[in-house]
């Protein structure tokens, strides 16, 4: 699934080609996603010039003066700026068509959505019980050691909940903690107010270097087999299970926590 690096690269992609554009068409091939589009959407956005691009935790959120469209590229999402005369894949389940181009949304699983929210979009129900963003001043060692010492799950479970911290998902989790050396496995309220700093500083940097990459080895969004600015990256544990650890050379362990898989070195405490 798309994680918070991969969202803001979409944002930071597609903005430049869509930003100041009138809609001019609304295409709905396939409404039937995780939650149906809209069956009014056109009527409220047709003929509306997009205002603001902005990302709210792993949710694109597309303003223009009466409310916004609100994106999530669930599992296999992807989004593409193209002509827009451009034939469409099986896939593309829903577009929307400027003087010049169009930007389509495709998406094989079906796990995405295209909602729609009046006024203010962190009203939504999907936003507005959202966690701090991990890149903000909101997010520092005294949040997340206030939010830690009160609980007793692993602290990988609480990276992850997104009313505490949004868009660490599961590599992420994996990686940030390698960094600072902190088992996935340790009880929140067993972790020192150090190490949690050590923990919100390896976010920040993981976050920001991993958007960064994003940025250089972005996939040019106006063609047509462009896969959504995903990037690879160096990864330390994900999914390199048996593989030996860069920092102490023992071999890589996997165990599943909250049916996900999580990634490790026994050098983590």
């Amino acid at each position: 699934m798309p994680e918070l690096p991969e969202v803001e690269t979409s944002c930071n992609g597609i903005r430049p080609f869509i930003l100041n554009q009138k809609i001019t068409q609304v295409i709905i091939r396939q409404a039937k996603l995780r939650w149906p589009i809209p069956h009014d959407l056109a009527e409220k956005i047709q003929d509306q010039k997009i205002i603001k691009v902005t990302r709210r935790a792993k949710y694109l959120l597309l303003s223009i003066a009466d409310g916004t469209l609100i994106l999530h590229l669930g599992m296999s999402g992807s989004l593409r700026i193209l002509e827009k005369d451009s034939k469409p894949d099986k896939h593309d389940h829903f577009e929307l068509v400027f003087a010049k181009n169009c930007l389509r949304f495709r998406d094989p699983r079906r796990f995405g959505a295209v909602l729609w929210a009046d006024g203010d979009p962190l009203t939504h129900s999907l936003l507005k019980n959202l966690g701090v963003e991990p890149l903000t001043n909101d997010f520092d060692a005294n949040y997340l050691y206030q939010q830690a010492r009160a609980r007793k799950v692993p602290i990988k479970t609480l990276l992850m909940d997104s009313k505490v911290v949004v868009g660490i998902g599961n590599i992420y989790a994996c990686e940030t903690l390698f960094k600072a050396k902190i088992s996935p496995k340790r009880a929140c309220n067993k972790i020192s107010k150090k190490r949690i700093q050590n923990l919100t500083e390896a976010i920040k940097n993981i976050l920001t270097k991993a958007i960064a990459q994003g940025g250089t080895t972005l996939k040019d969004f106006r063609q047509q087999d462009g896969q959504a600015g995903y990037f690879s990256q160096q990864l330390n544990v994900y999914g390199r299970t048996g593989l030996p650890c860069v920092r102490c050379q023992k071999p890589i362990k996997k165990i599943v926590m909250s049916q996900r898989s999580t990634f490790y070195c026994g050098c983590q405490r």
